[in-house]
């Protein structure tokens, strides 16, 4: 495994803010933390940076123990914090090419590349950029040195929709490239698109970890008939609520079934679509927090 914890935890002055985290994260993989404010995201990513000590229990990247061996685990990290700093005097082009000198990787055309994917300007100083600009020109030294493991704290805060959809992109791409990918978010949707697997935290807990790949398996399927019809006797139907002449229920199955089953009743309306993460993150977090 390319990252491991072993009962990782953190405390504050008696507050547990990060308890007995056991996650294994593998070269090829994108791996999404949902969780709300103060669920113990940000500690997780900290305590894998040596950022932080830990109260107890271990964290390795690439075999390197991430407290006492940190300098080493580190150089198998590309990272984007949740709240920017950046050397602002600097044109973005000079802060890319100084912090891509101190990784002894720099590579003029890459960043003349993405720049222009990212639609950058990297001549103008970044003290010049808005929010946006500026979390694209981080973005840009997180993915260029192409390192095994991607961390990245709220990557898409203050992108517009298209940039969103980029970096995205620009994760799938890393991945099929053999790295690892770990990133926070509050936006189901975006992590529902890249990730391989998905762990919910709450109050500092990994209560639940997700397979994506079972989950985009199951459909939610909403039908209006012109009459009262029963639930469908099919393998892989399961939670059928019924009102007004409505089906909805969840489906895993073949879509053949289904649509046979479908093509001898008066069908007025049908809605299938992927299960999606909110019923699960539910389960744990109501959707206002």
């Amino acid at each position: 495994m390319l990252l491991r914890t072993e009962q990782l935890t953190k405390d504050y002055n008696g507050f547990r803010a990060l308890d007995r985290l056991d996650l294994e994260i593998g070269a090829g993989e994108i791996f999404g933390l949902l969780g709300p404010n103060g669920s113990g995201k940000s500690t997780a990513l900290r305590l894998l940076l040596g950022f932080l000590r830990p109260s107890a229990g271990r964290a390795f990247i690439a075999g390197h123990d991430c407290w006492t061996h940190s300098i080493e685990a580190r150089r198998q990290v590309a990272y984007l914090p949740g709240e920017l700093r950046l050397y602002e005097n600097m044109t973005a082009r000079q802060l890319v090419g100084f912090l891509s000198q101190l990784r002894g990787n720099s590579k003029p055309a890459a960043v003349d590349q993405l720049a222009k994917t990212f639609d950058i300007d990297v001549a103008r100083p970044i003290a010049h950029l808005s929010s946006g600009m500026k979390r694209k020109v981080a973005l840009m030294q997180v993915l260029l040195p192409q390192t095994p493991l991607l961390i990245l704290d709220e990557p898409t805060n203050t992108l517009d929709p298209s940039m969103r959809d980029e970096l995205l992109d620009q994760l799938v791409a890393a991945k099929k490239r053999g790295q690892a990918v770990l990133f926070s978010s509050h936006v189901l949707a975006e992590v529902e698109r890249v990730c391989d697997r998905v762990g919910i935290l709450q109050r500092g807990r990994l209560v639940h970890v997700q397979n994506m790949a079972e989950l985009r398996e199951v459909k939610r399927v909403r039908v209006h008939f012109a009459q009262e019809v029963a639930a469908p006797n099919l393998d892989g139907v399961r939670e059928v609520t019924a009102h007004d002449h409505e089906l909805v229920f969840e489906y895993t199955g073949p879509l053949e079934e289904l649509f046979r089953w479908l093509s001898t009743r008066l069908v007025r309306d049908v809605k299938i679509e992927p299960l999606g993460l909110a019923k699960i993150y539910r389960r744990f977090h109501g959707m206002d927090e």
